[in-house]
């Protein structure tokens, strides 16, 4: 399960999802052209999104397909508009 954050300047946690992101393998077989920001998350690490790359990490789940979905979609995308997201390994 991958947890996903907001955090502050501070790095500091100031949102967390309640929903988590269960790996799958339908996330390595992204077309990475298309959905680079998702295409490139690891199940075996930590993956940090900067203020410049939220913004394109947004656009990617408007746009993902229903296979891929759930509520992490709409957590992240509420919480994640004006800081950096973090998505960790738990």
């Amino acid at each position: 399960m991958i947890n996903m954050q907001v955090r502050g300047d501070l790095g500091k946690p100031i949102v967390r999802a309640q929903a988590g992101l269960e790996w799958t393998d339908l996330f390595p077989a992204l077309d990475p052209v298309n959905f680079p920001m998702l295409w490139a998350l690891s199940p075996y690490g930590d993956a940090v999104f900067n203020e410049r790359q939220v913004p394109l990490l947004l656009a990617e789940l408007a746009r993902l397909p229903e296979a891929y979905g759930g509520i992490w979609v709409d957590q992240v995308s509420r919480s994640g508009r004006n800081a950096p997201v973090s998505l960790v390994r738990r």
